[in-house]
This record gives structure tokens, sequence and C-alpha cells, in this order.
């Protein structure tokens, strides 16, 4: 029995299909809560940026007193400008970091194609098993290596800002850094799983993939559903052309009446 592009019951796949869907799941999860990262980069970036704009004048005795000023001596020194600068790229970096393997798994990442789309998909699929093998995952294992070394030497020292006022405890954020590599790693095995099935697995089967799309799919942008356009009058661009030829319009509207006239009462 054919599946369908759904999937089948987890028993009836191949143990790599149902291993790379629990990678995915892992890294659907881990990038799904990273992404609300954006939300603290937004709000501190717009009180770094307001408060040191915002500001009056003493005409007495010229001095300009800025709203971060005000903040940071009624609620702290969180809200001094090498902080929040600090913070920014603290949260930036996390956000980067735990979205690398999220943008994989839905194939959102960046490509530069220029022969990969006018290939045929067992091509496509050839081309992802290349990268992956000798590309993705042994580079992203390389950074991890030298990463850690950083990471643990910054532990070590108990590494702070450069700044006297910056943020202390550098080795976090830089924890977070291979972390995010790591599900990156995972997410590569996870869709590597997925292209050795192709490659070498049952021809007709049929599961949800992340970095490729089935031939009979409808065409995708990255991934992505194509998106459809109307006009003023309601015209879908993806629609075929209106027949010109008066015997074709009638013979459409009379299909139309035909199938509104049969159609039961709502």
């Amino acid at each position: 029995m054919q599946a369908d592009n759904h999937g089948t019951p987890s028993g009836e796949m191949p143990r790599a299909v149902r291993v790379a869907a629990r990678l995915r799941r892992f890294v659907d999860f881990v990038g799904a809560w990273g992404c609300w990262l954006i939300v603290p980069v937004v709000v501190i970036t717009c009180i770094d940026v307001i408060g040191r704009k915002i500001g009056f004048e003493v005409e007495e005795t010229g001095r300009i007193y800025r709203l971060q000023g005000w903040l940071a001596d009624n609620f702290g020194s969180v809200f001094q400008s090498t902080i929040l600068q600090e913070l920014e790229w603290h949260f930036h970096a996390g956000l980067f970091a735990l979205v690398l393997g999220y943008g994989v798994v839905y194939n959102t990442h960046v490509r530069i194609d220029l022969i990969r789309d006018s290939l045929d998909f067992r091509k496509k699929a050839w081309l992802e098993f290349i990268g992956l093998t000798f590309f993705m995952i042994p580079y992203c294992a390389v950074v991890i290596f030298f990463a850690f070394d950083y990471t643990y030497s910054s532990f070590l020292i108990n590494e702070t800002s450069a700044s006297t006022v910056g943020l202390s405890h550098r080795w976090i954020i830089k924890s977070v850094l291979i972390f995010g590599l790591l599900v990156a790693v995972i997410s590569g095995i996870a869709a590597w799983l997925q292209v050795v099935t192709i490659l070498w697995g049952p021809k007709d089967l049929r599961f949800p993939l992340m970095t490729l799309d089935w031939p009979e799919a409808d065409a995708k942008i990255e991934g992505k559903e194509r998106v459809r356009l109307e006009d003023d009058y309601g015209l879908r661009l993806s629609d075929p052309v209106a027949p010109t030829d008066p015997a074709l319009t009638e013979a459409r509207d009379a299909n139309r009446a035909k199938a509104k006239s049969a159609a039961p009462p709502a």
C-alpha cells in the first residue's frame, strides 16, 4: 500500500524516518522557544535608543538630562547604556544560535541556488546528501570543538566585559552558542536520515520532508507555499486564463448555473 504525503503510522515507517521525526520534534521545541528571544531584543533596543534620545535641558545650568540617566538612577544600573547594548547582542546571539536548526527542519535557511532548482528530485536528494555529509555536519562539529575550548577558558578566568560597567559571566552566552550549534547538528542529522531513506529506501514511501519537496507536491519557494495574489476582480494570478471564445464562455456559464442549481440548500 502506498503511503500518502502525510505519512503512515510510525510502526510502518523505517526506523531512520522515525528517528528523524523525534530529532525534529526536539529541534522544533528549542527553536519555538528560542524565537521568543526576539521580544527582549526589540524591547531592550527600543529602551536604549529612546532613552538616549529623549531628554530635556536645564536653561540655568545648560545641563542635559536624558531619560536613560533617569532610569539608571531610579531603577538600577541595568539601564546604563553599556549594559543595555551588551544585553542587545547577548540576546541577539542567543536568538541566532537557537534557531539555526529550526531553519533547517523548516527549510527556511538561506539558499543560493544556481543549479539546484533545475535538477530533478533524486539529483536534489544527492545534492542534499553531499552537502549534509561533507559540509554542514562536519563544519558545525569543528566549530563546536573550538567553541567548547573558547567557552571553557572563559569560565576558568571568569571572563567579564571589557568595560568596567559591563556584564560579567561571559561564558554563559558562549555556552548558548555551543548549544545552538549542537541543535543545528541534530537538525542536520534528522535531514540526513530522511535523505538516506529517499535515496536507498522504498520508492513509493512518503513522509513529511524537511529540506526537499516530493516531486508530486505543489511548487514551493524555499519550503514556503507560493503566494497567490488577487486583483480587484477576484482573479488569482494562478488561475487559468479565461476563454475568449463566446461559445466556450456560454458553455462555462451554463455548467456553473447547472452546478449551482444542483447544489443542496444550505
